[in-house]
């Protein structure tokens, strides 16, 4: 059965909507094939605020997230990850509110460049971002009525974090489990088997309600991720028989396993392939000669 996404959804652009008791979800207008309508980001408290993932380096959207602060404090600001539809604004805000920044830390891969590898993703990094606090997992910040614990989901980036408001049921998901569309696993900036662990992380979590960095909410998250599991268990297995049935390269696999995709994707198709193929390779299911690559040749182990 083929996994259901939600892509109804109002982004509201220039105004605040209330998408749960004392959260407001603000939306960059910030569209595209990767970001939906545009970028999440989450004022969570009633006196004394935190903002989760401040958005890319948007003037309009600036605006908009302190029109709806108004005049109440701001103490933390707390980023999932390092990609500038995420973190870049982080700066202004801080220099506005005085608010102390949160992160995991700053941007890396999730594996160091081969010889002779040019990361197509190097466009999409915030590498200027440096937290005033890194967030080891199960950390636990405690705020004005709020209380906000670190669960680190490495996966889509190698310092993804997910963060989940305490008492509520509510997992702040950013770009790990979206209700619109699949997380983006392309390396070296992520790594499929992270993701997959991340995943099953908060499969074995009792959050209630999912709210993602892109799109609508999660509404059942357990059955959702569940199901997210599975595609992507799906998406290997046709990788494993189109290698199988001959293809050796990612494009090959690409264009026979992705051929009713918008060929504008094929490119971030080729390194979900990838990001497959690797995990595939480090689990001894498929070799290649030399290190995996776009243009590798990848061949099944018996």
């Amino acid at each position: 059965m083929a996994l259901k996404f939600d892509t109804d959804f109002d982004p509201a652009y220039g105004q605040g909507v209330t998408v749960a008791p004392d959260v407001v979800r603000i939306t960059a207008e910030n569209p595209s094939p990767f970001t939906f309508y545009g970028t999440n980001s989450y004022i969570v408290g009633r006196e004394t605020l935190a903002v989760i993932d401040p958005g890319p380096d948007d003037d309009a959207h600036l605006k908009t997230l302190l029109e709806v602060i108004a005049d109440r404090p701001v103490s933390h600001i707390f980023v999932s990850h390092t990609h500038r539809d995420h973190s870049p604004l982080a700066a202004r805000l801080k220099q506005h509110t005085g608010a102390i920044v949160l992160a995991e830390g700053r941007h890396r891969p999730a594996r160091p460049l081969r010889t002779g590898e040019i990361n197509p993703l190097d466009a999409s990094a915030d590498t200027a971002f440096n937290p005033d606090t890194a967030l080891p997992d199960d950390t636990i910040v405690d705020g004005d009525g709020w209380v906000i614990r670190t669960v680190l989901t490495p996966g889509h980036a190698a310092n993804h974090a997910a963060f989940a408001l305490e008492g509520t049921g509510i997992l702040f998901s950013a770009d790990h489990v979206m209700a619109w569309a699949t997380s983006i696993v392309a390396p070296p900036d992520g790594a499929m088997a992270d993701y997959m662990a991340s995943l099953d992380r908060l499969i074995e979590r009792d959050d209630r309600l999912l709210l993602p960095g892109h799109g609508g909410p999660v509404t059942a998250p357990r059955s959702f991720m569940r199901e997210l599991k599975t595609h992507r268990r799906m998406r290997e297995q046709a990788i494993l028989e189109r290698n199988r049935s001959g293809d050796r390269t990612i494009k090959e696999m690409v264009r026979a396993i992705y051929r009713d995709t918008d060929p504008r994707l094929h490119g971030a198709a080729g390194l979900s392939v990838l990001a497959h193929l690797e995990d595939l390779v480090a689990r001894g299911l498929v070799s290649t000669d030399g290190d995996p690559a776009i243009d590798g040749i990848f061949a099944p182990v018996a």
